[in-house]
């Protein structure tokens, strides 16, 4: 499918002169009936048609492949003077509804008109139809479209909850499905055959492309092309198809119409259709990808077995939160569907349980752990946790995050407070339990957009959650400027008193950055052999660094400052009075020093040294 076609363009073309031979008939057997401008006439006499004009068609569904369409004609009419004694005449436009059906599977040879009368509205349309013949589903119909879709081919599975047999639908549809390898390079992942062809397939034995006899109805998958590797393999694909054979074979019929040879739909890995990248084929994959988890998951069943396993997973591991048993139980459902991880994942989400968002995440390569927050914090497009580029990058340009008081934890700011950062038993800085069960009291929200080349935003609105050891998808990321919490009054009583210890503190600095380190130094009560084996140097260079003995380098000031874990203000102090600075223009590393002194700094030595070695910045 090339490009879209139109409905609208095709009839006009092809059955102008009968509607205009229908339209002509009518008036001039029922001119006494029209109510026409007339200005000039005095007694009207010949009354006929002599131009007209299809302004618009709309289109309703029918079972099988009937169509049934109200065609709005814009007629001019001329009005002649019936009093031979004036010569005058009127042309005036009046606008007509006719009412028209046909059958595609039977290219509409059937064609006819069922009626007709003047415009004054268009009539309500049941189960309209887009000009290219795709059906109109919003995102709230989609679970009543899934579910309308099981009642007629599969209704066992909205009775309680079960996995769906692909291969079982597909025979209740009189489809028929062949996995086999379809392209050599597993660009497409599946494919469906509207009408009997003869399909050019590769053939792995002989590393050739192939001819063969394919009928109406055939599925072709390929086992090893995984849509997307995470949004779900065979079943899905299988699914996917037969969403397209029940849903788009008017569409294609449309093609057709235009273009004699088409015979099937192909579905690229990447998520379009391909040769196909305009709005109709758009609209099409997204039914297809939107609607084949739903069918798979019906969101009655799903809630049922959903709050059946987190129950019972809440019982075994003897915990009242949910983020303590949401993924196993996601991996559960997925299995218990046989969908992916991914696709029950946002089907948790569907069903209302928003905490679901915060698992199964990986950011610059390491697991996210699983958090929750208030229902209702976050948008679908919106997250906690961002990678450390776009950390870094958020640090430079907004200027409540470079104030310091949010530092950089497991993928997450997070407001610096005791309440909701702590160290683990290996002396890791991470988040309070507290914090990840009340993200949307301490966190930033951060807003994603796609920017991945060649990805369409409109398919993605469903992968925003996409953000796996898998994923391909690339976010644009931006901090949301509105977010309420990022000043919590309830942070107000903390956020104050940190605030006047470190101004404390700050207040007694001077401009000999030997005294600002005995001053800090005691003000963390640490010893000069402490330091020492934080930073990776013996007790002697730390103390002569220290008091000035050697000027040291800029990486061993750094390493002080964040072995002493000072704020950013006072680290910056620091660093200012000391021989050396920060080329945080033109030096990589650099600019990720900056970055830890002042998002990571309450983090241990070890944590700060991994996250340096991920971002490639040199050590310390």
């Amino acid at each position: 499918m090339v490009k879209n076609r139109s409905f609208i363009n095709y009839i006009s073309d092809r059955f102008y002169n009968d509607f205009y031979s229908y339209l002509e008939e009518h008036i001039e057997g029922n001119h006494d009936n029209l109510d026409l401008d007339i200005q000039n006439v005095h007694n009207v006499g010949e009354v006929i048609l002599t131009d007209m004009e299809i302004k618009m068609a709309s289109i309703n569904d029918l079972p099988g492949m009937e169509i049934e369409f109200d065609v709005v004609i814009d007629a001019e009419i001329k009005v002649s003077e019936g009093d031979y004694h004036y010569d005058d005449y009127d042309l005036c436009n009046q606008w007509f509804l006719l009412n028209c059906k046909g059958n595609l599977e039977k290219s509409l040879d059937d064609f006819h008109i069922i009626g007709i009368e003047v415009y004054t509205q268009r009539n309500k349309i049941e189960k309209p139809l887009s000009d290219a013949l795709v059906p109109y589903i919003n995102k709230e119909e989609l679970d009543s479209v899934a579910r309308d879709f099981l009642e007629r081919y599969y209704p066992e599975m909205l009775k309680r909850p079960m996995p769906l047999d692909p291969i079982e639908l597909a025979d209740k549809m009189e489809l028929k499905v062949e996995v086999r390898e379809i392209t050599k390079d597993m660009s497409i992942f599946g494919q469906i055959y509207f009408h009997n062809s003869q399909a050019e397939l590769y053939d792995p034995h002989i590393d050739e492309m192939v001819i063969e006899e394919v009928k109406a109805g055939t599925i072709f998958v390929d086992p090893k092309a995984y849509f997307l590797r995470n949004l779900g393999a065979v079943n899905n694909t299988i699914v996917h198809e037969c969403v397209h054979w029940d849903k788009h074979r008017k569409a294609f019929e449309l093609e057709r119409l235009y273009n004699e040879n088409a015979t099937k739909i192909k579905c690229k890995v990447v998520g379009g259709i391909k040769d196909g990248e305009k709005d109709a084929t758009g609209w099409m994959e997204w039914h297809a990808n939107a609607l084949a988890p739903r069918i798979q998951m019906p969101l009655s069943s799903f809630k049922t077995k959903a709050f059946e396993v987190i129950k019972r997973f809440k019982k075994e591991l003897e915990t009242p939160e949910i983020i303590d048993v949401i993924q196993p139980a996601i991996d559960e459902l997925a299995i218990f569907f046989c969908v992916s991880r991914l696709a029950a994942k946002i089907r948790m989400i569907d069903s209302g349980y928003e905490e679901a968002a915060g698992a199964f995440l990986y950011i610059n390569g390491q697991y996210v752990k699983p958090h929750s927050f208030k229902k209702g914090t976050l948008k679908r497009n919106q997250t906690f946790s961002i990678p450390a580029e776009d950390a870094a990058i958020q640090s430079l340009i907004n200027p409540e995050i470079r104030e310091g008081n949010y530092i950089y934890v497991d993928s997450h700011f997070v407001f610096n407070h005791p309440k909701y950062v702590g160290e683990n038993l290996l002396g890791e800085t991470v988040l309070t339990r507290y914090a990840l069960t009340h993200m949307d009291e301490c966190c930033l929200i951060f807003d994603l957009a796609i920017k991945s080349d060649g990805v369409k935003e409109r398919y993605y609105t469903e992968c925003y959650l996409n953000r796996d050891e898998s994923s391909a998808v690339v976010f644009d990321i931006s901090y949301n400027d509105g977010y309420q919490h990022a000043s919590p009054e309830k942070q107000s009583k903390l956020l104050k008193e940190q605030v006047l210890e470190e101004y404390r503190i700050y207040r007694q600095l001077t401009t000999d950055y030997r005294t600002c380190f005995e001053i800090v130094k005691d003000w963390r009560g640490i010893t000069y052999e402490e330091l020492g084996e934080k930073v990776l140097l013996n007790e002697r260079t730390v103390r002569r660094i220290m008091k000035g003995e050697t000027k040291g380098s800029i990486n061993s000031i750094v390493a002080l400052c964040l072995a002493l874990k000072l704020p950013p203000k006072i680290s910056s102090h620091i660093i200012n009075c000391s021989p050396h600075s920060l080329d945080i223009h033109n030096n990589t590393s650099h600019q990720w020093y900056d970055f830890v002194l002042t998002h990571k700094f309450p983090e241990s030595m070890n944590s700060i040294r991994d996250f340096l070695l991920s971002v490639n910045a040199d050590p310390l």
